[in-house]
């Protein structure tokens, strides 16, 4: 079965950086999938933050929302079966739940898109 592992959340002041990972457990292996970062705050529907998408079988260039653009980085390594984001410049308004998720499709960066789902890792931006 897939099982994903979120971790590196925390308390970070704004301004500051930190670096969520992604870990394929369980047999689960990353490669010919698509991987993304998705974040829920409190009263707000999740949202897309970041993707690697795949289209026709072919894995597309990272995306990422305009809110997150210049400041986050994701990346993947087939080879350590990880996912990574790496924040920069963080925000109040970035605090949130974080989720990864995985997809055999994952045409767009939307929920809609994923099918598993790791269990979240939380974010808090405060002074």
């Amino acid at each position: 079965q897939v099982q994903l592992a979120e971790s590196g959340g925390g308390l970070v002041q704004p301004g500051g950086s930190l670096n969520l990972s992604c870990e394929g457990a369980g047999g689960f292996s990353f490669y010919g999938y698509a991987v993304g970062w998705f974040r829920q705050a409190p009263g707000k529907d999740r949202e897309g933050v970041s993707c690697i998408s795949r289209r026709n079988g072919y894995e597309e260039s990272p995306t990422y929302a305009d809110s997150v653009k210049g400041r986050f980085t994701i990346s993947r390594d087939n080879a350590k079966n990880t996912v990574l984001l790496q924040m920069n410049d963080l925000k109040a308004e970035d605090t949130a739940v974080y989720y990864c998720a995985v997809d055999r499709r994952g045409n767009d960066c939307h929920p809609y898109w994923y099918d598993y789902w790791g269990q979240g890792t939380q974010v808090t931006v405060s002074s």
